[in-house]
């Protein structure tokens, strides 16, 4: 019983930095309809940045806060340099994302260097806390309760305010949202670094996790967002959510009752929910909440 649930709480807590990762993603490609592969690339630099702002204020919530806006920062000059010219082509969106993905990559070797950090969570993070005869670990808790966090929250801004009404009939008709006067360009740009904002932040939670950063780590793990995103259904925000506690339960049960197929696992996940559903597991027209 205590090895089922430290596996469940494990897998619970990756997939809920999977989803980090992938929500991102998927509010881009439902809404904007574009496909970023350098979205692993923002997932690094939230981490490094978070990291070094951590380092010099010696406060974790302040080096979330560096990491997110981080993540803003190089969203808008992405959207703005990268994104904006090849709007409408996804062949040109993979081929110039992925270069950018390998830029954003070696640039922080250069600024942080190319060496392995070591990373600890605040104290009141890190250790166990006993519950009954099961002990649970404290930042994965955190993970779990920041996942649902930003799920909840982001659900709520798309579905009940007002910016979410814009963001939505933006994505249904442009045209008429721009005729009343709000400049949907804009609108997109935002919603585009919103969804960077949220990869740094997963960077940032995830190294505290993992206990180690190294400039490579956008690129390994960036992969697991689009494994996320086909799983849940382009476009579908709740479909990330399910399909990333499903790759984050089937990696850590298979890590330990079958290591030998921990690596293809995902594969393998994907594999068959697009054999039985071709669309995913959730499809609609946009980001949907449901």
């Amino acid at each position: 019983m205590d090895i089922i649930f430290t596996l469940t709480l494990n897998g619970l807590a990756i997939g809920m930095l999977f989803f980090l990762l992938a929500a991102g993603l998927t509010l881009v490609f439902g809404l904007m309809d574009v496909l970023n592969f350098a979205h692993g690339g923002l997932f690094v630099w939230g981490a490094y940045t978070g990291l070094w702002v951590y380092s010099l204020s010696s406060n974790f919530w302040i080096g979330v806060l560096g990491a997110i806006v981080a993540g803003l920062l190089i969203g808008a000059i992405t959207e703005l340099f990268i994104i904006k010219p090849v709007y409408g082509n996804h062949v040109q969106q993979i081929l110039i994302t992925l270069g950018f993905l390998l830029v954003l990559s070696e640039l922080i070797k250069v600024v942080f260097g190319a060496d392995i950090k070591a990373v600890q969570p605040p104290s009141y993070l890190d250790g166990n806390f006993a519950l009954g005869d099961l002990t649970i670990i404290k930042y994965r808790l955190f993970l779990i309760v920041m996942g649902l966090f930003v799920f909840i929250l982001t659900t709520y801004i798309l579905k009940k305010t007002r910016i979410g009404l814009i963001v939505r009939a933006g994505v249904i008709n442009k045209e008429m949202v721009q005729a009343l006067g709000i400049n949907i360009r804009l609108v997109f740009m935002a919603v585009f670094m919103v969804g960077s904002a949220m990869a740094a932040l997963g960077g940032f939670l995830f190294v505290n996790y993992s206990g180690t950063a190294f400039p490579e780590l956008g690129i390994e793990y960036g992969i697991f967002a689009f494994i996320v995103v086909v799983i849940g259904g382009m476009g579908s925000f709740s479909g990330s959510l399910l399909a990333a506690i499903l790759v984050g339960l089937a990696q850590v049960y298979f890590q330990y009752y079958l290591p030998s197929l921990a690596i293809a696992v995902n594969m393998i996940l994907m594999t068959a929910v697009l054999l039985l559903r071709p669309q995913g597991l959730f499809t609609t027209r946009g980001v949907s909440t449901k």
